[in-house]
């Protein structure tokens, strides 16, 4: 496997649900297809996304349904009409695909029914239980796996069975739904690899405790009978926080994992390689030690450092793919052992440009101490936008990061887009909003508050005229172009 991160190059940050979109949020057709063309103009060959999972009410990706299924709100409705299953597009998207399932039993080609049977065979190792999961889940009002009724809760033979057949047609349709998504996103990737641009994607460490991927996986999860938790992950106090964070999570049953070779992870990974053509790993520290809280605290105080996977995953991993094009998210307090384990193999760790103004020249994150095996960031999807956080600065903070970059002549965020993009990192991610010059109001995601989060969208009414041709120019200076 060609690893795109021995490089030099430079991508976008933007999530699908961030596109221009009808219905409240992006879809993968063709105003992802247009975001691409706006890429390949501008000179980037990477394009970063959050998780594609379906998510929980709060639209979090990082808390997902599953670590196989994509999100079904983000099927284009039109690519559907054009194919004459469904009567027009808008309105509840489900509701949409219902009548899209239908209009496909009855009007779809033998080559449309034959790549239906593919998916079904070649994704069959997820892909019936998480429609169960779902199915299930929207029987019982959105109820938690862990509440329903101990036979399905605990996957009882017999209950399934009564489920597959009773409730057929409903997890057809959400199988239907999978499938459409993934051909929507092949050919949004086939789109991407003709014009140059790499897909990269994004795996937290953890799972959502309501997940299929628990529901059908208890034997690898910290939790009891009942399907509670008996550990849960988080982080200890910090600078930033007292208390530290509880993420609240099940954690994983490592040994259990190790004795079947990491078989729960390659298949994740496998699902993931699919879709990307570069994986980040969230909180990769939590792979070498992991901070276990009791699932009755309240906060991460009375947590307890213990021994994560380490080598053995990466090398099971190695084994099943070969060298794999990873980015570590090495971002916090990080010890030797980590940096040892992301440098054994060979992954390249994070920079971002807004961390680096504070303790002085020294700071590790001013590009003068970057790397080449490194990836740099103007700011991520949790940081405020690059305008939005220098805006916040004092006078003096102000002074200080210009001092720091060389006193350049460029504004806000102009600037620190030109010292990441001349940083020796080999791969160098700028937010869409970063690119757009848009302030704090254009923020992503605010960490620790539960409102506002996940819904920011841009329109092509934010591209100022010249833009693609002022980045290719940028870009060019620094060595950037692909192809």
């Amino acid at each position: 496997m060609h690893n795109p991160l021995t490089e030099r190059r430079a991508g976008v940050l933007l999530h699908p649900t961030s596109l221009p979109g009808e219905s409240g949020h992006g879809e993968l057709g063709r105003q992802a297809l247009r975001f691409v063309d706006f890429l390949a103009a501008c000179g980037f060959s990477v394009w970063q996304t959050l998780p594609l999972g379906p998510t929980h009410a709060d639209g979090s990706p990082y808390q997902c349904l599953s670590v196989h299924a994509g999100n079904a709100e983000l099927i284009c409705l039109h690519d559907l009409v054009e194919r004459g299953w469904l009567d027009e597009a808008g309105g509840d998207v489900h509701a949409s695909l219902a009548r899209a399932w239908d209009g496909f039993g009855r009007l779809a080609s033998k080559a449309e029914r034959r790549a239906w049977a593919d998916f079904r065979e070649t994704h069959d190792a997820w892909l019936l239980d998480y429609a169960r999961y779902q199915t299930i889940r929207n029987l019982q009002q959105g109820a938690s796996w862990y509440e329903w009724p101990a036979g399905l809760r605990d996957r009882e033979t017999d209950e399934l069975a009564r489920l597959d057949r009773d409730c057929a047609s409903a997890i057809e349709q959400v199988c239907f739904e999978q499938f459409i998504f993934f051909e929507q996103w092949h050919a949004l990737r086939d789109h991407a690899r003709r014009h140059g641009v790499l897909l990269f994607g994004d795996i937290p460490i953890y799972v959502a405790h309501d997940s299929a991927d628990v529901w059908t996986g208890r034997e690898y999860f910290s939790i009891d009978d009942a399907g509670q938790p008996d550990v849960v992950a988080g982080v200890p106090p910090d600078y930033f926080s007292a208390t530290g964070q509880r993420w609240g999570n099940p954690l994983y049953r490592w040994d259990r994992m190790a004795e079947d070779g990491y078989r729960w992870w390659i298949e994740r990974f496998r699902s993931q390689l699919d879709m990307f053509d570069i994986v980040r790993l969230d909180h990769f520290r939590g792979f070498e030690k992991y901070w276990e809280i009791p699932a009755d605290s309240k906060t991460a105080v009375e947590g307890v450092w213990r021994a994560g996977p380490g080598a053995g995953l990466f090398e099971a991993l190695a084994e099943e793919f070969g060298p794999l094009p990873l980015v570590a998210e090495d971002l916090g307090t990080i010890t030797p052992e980590v940096d040892a384990l992301r440098d054994r193999f060979g992954m390249p760790g994070m920079k971002i440009m807004q961390f680096a103004f504070e303790g002085g020249p020294e700071n590790p994150y001013l590009p003068q101490h970057h790397t080449e095996n490194a990836v740099v960031y103007t700011g991520t999807h949790d940081n405020e936008t690059t305008l939005g956080w220098f805006e916040a600065l004092d006078e003096e903070q102000k002074k200080t990061v210009y001092s720091l970059l060389g006193n350049p002549q460029a504004g806000m965020p102009w600037a620190l887009i030109e010292a990441a993009l001349a940083s020796s990192a080999r791969l160098a991610i700028l937010p869409m909003q970063d690119v757009l010059a848009l302030g704090g109001e254009h923020r992503m995601n605010t960490p620790g508050t539960m409102l506002g989060n996940w819904s920011w969208q841009f329109d092509w009414g934010l591209v100022p005229e010249g833009l693609a041709a002022r980045m290719h120019d940028m870009l060019q200076r620094h060595d950037r172009l692909q192809g």
